[in-house]
């Protein structure tokens, strides 16, 4: 699996936290941080986009993070990444920066996904995105890491 993110980690609390989760994950998530855009708004869109896409591989299953995105309950996302992982591509999560994503970032997807209405910083994101990941491989897994009462 692959997370393309614009942005670095530098906060040694928020790498800490994205390496707790790192470790547990099987397969193994690949991190690529893009450097931040410069320039105007709608300029900061389009460069973030084109490194994004490029970073992309050709055949991945592209899943955006979207505040417009589907919000899954943490047994569906479960779900979806064991159907998005066994169709022999490659999952391929994206976070955009702080102007948000270009359109060609958005039309390359697959899948979109929101942390819902609220708008999150995008380094609390990847740490969220993270840990969902990890947890939905807990729930396909049978692991009582996920307690929600339900399966």
């Amino acid at each position: 699996m692959k997370l393309i993110a614009v942005g670095r980690m530098k906060d040694r609390a928020e790498v800490a936290l994205v390496e707790r989760y790192l470790k547990r994950l099987r397969p193994k998530l690949n991190i690529v941080e893009l450097a931040d855009g410069r320039g105007s708004p709608d300029e900061i869109k389009r460069k973030e986009g084109q490194a994004i896409v490029a970073a992309c591989p050709a055949q991945a299953f592209v899943v955006v993070l979207d505040e417009a995105g589907r919000n899954f309950s943490s047994v569906d996302f479960s779900q979806n990444l064991a159907q998005w992982s066994a169709l022999g591509r490659i999952p391929c999560f994206i976070i955009g920066g702080a102007e948000g994503l270009d359109a060609s970032v958005v039309s390359r997807a697959d899948a979109t996904l929101s942390f819902g209405t609220l708008t999150w910083p995008h380094m609390l994101v990847r740490i969220m995105l993270v840990e969902q990941i990890y947890r939905a491989q807990a729930i396909a897994a049978g692991h009582p890491y996920h307690r929600s009462g339900r399966p």
